[in-house]
């Protein structure tokens, strides 16, 4: 009987997913593409805000530090929502930190020190490219009929967009 019970085991691990949406399946591949490369690049842009919160210094560690703690507390509000989002659609999604790294477009920044002002100008062109990536999806998803998932995107664009213009008025100079 445990045979038995491991080749069942076996074979629902191989079989495909059958999540009901009206979508049809080149528009659950391009979605789901489009969605798991914004994921891994909020992942990406998730781990840079708080490298940079962890390691702000100068004058204004306390404000900017305040500042990137709550931008990162956003963009990880973001990342499940997308993920389930590629679930509803009959997706599959991320599963480790390499298939992140194998999609991700936002660059990493492993410097041993970063000024406050490049970490703030960073973040700001970081949040500004995942806005034109945001926006891309939505092409995608409009093209589809994806409804749900482009209204999904023009809120997370919004905030992505408040993300960039708080981290450009930090940075200000003058």
């Amino acid at each position: 009987m445990p045979v038995k019970d491991a080749d069942k085991a076996k074979q629902r691990r191989k079989a495909p997913l059958a999540t009901p949406t009206g979508l049809g399946e080149a528009a659950r591949r391009d979605i789901s593409g489009a969605l798991n490369a914004l994921l891994a690049d909020f992942f990406a842009l998730y781990l840079k805000t708080k490298n940079f919160h962890w390691h702000m210094s100068g004058p204004y560690f306390r404000d900017y530090h305040l500042l990137l703690d709550e931008q990162a507390d956003s963009i990880y509000a973001t990342l499940d929502p997308i993920a389930e989002r590629v679930r509803k659609l009959g997706g599959t999604t991320l599963r480790s930190i390499g298939h992140i790294a194998r999609l991700q477009r936002l660059p990493d920044n492993d410097a041993d020190f970063v000024t406050p002002a490049d970490m703030l100008a960073e973040l700001r062109e970081d949040n500004v490219s995942i806005v034109a990536e945001m926006r891309e999806a939505h092409e995608v998803c409009s093209g589809h009929g994806d409804v749900a998932t482009t209204s999904l995107l023009e809120n997370w664009i919004d905030e992505a967009e408040r993300r960039a213009w708080f981290l450009f008025e930090a940075g200000r100079t003058t």
